[in-house]
């Protein structure tokens, strides 16, 4: 089954975007339920995304540098 992991809500209803810093997984790669994806900031804070599932790290669709707003689609994992 293909899971979209998607940028989550910032806490803060002024805040809708953020800037991918990092990747910290490649396609292919394994990761656990918790495992964080991606490191994101925004003009307060940095933090990182983590996996909601267990499996296979499909497809990046964001790259490091690009903007996202909440609700976008970040990466797709294989579970």
């Amino acid at each position: 089954m293909t899971y979209e992991v998607k940028l989550p809500s910032l806490g803060e209803d002024s805040v809708e975007e953020a800037t991918v810093s990092y990747w910290l997984v490649e396609e292919g790669d394994q990761v656990k339920e918790g495992d964080d994806l991606v490191e994101m900031t925004t003009d307060k804070a940095a933090f990182s995304v983590p996996s909601p599932e267990s499996g296979t790290v499909l497809e990046k669709l964001v790259e490091e540098g690009d903007d996202v707003r909440v609700g976008d689609v970040l990466c797709t994992l294989e579970t």
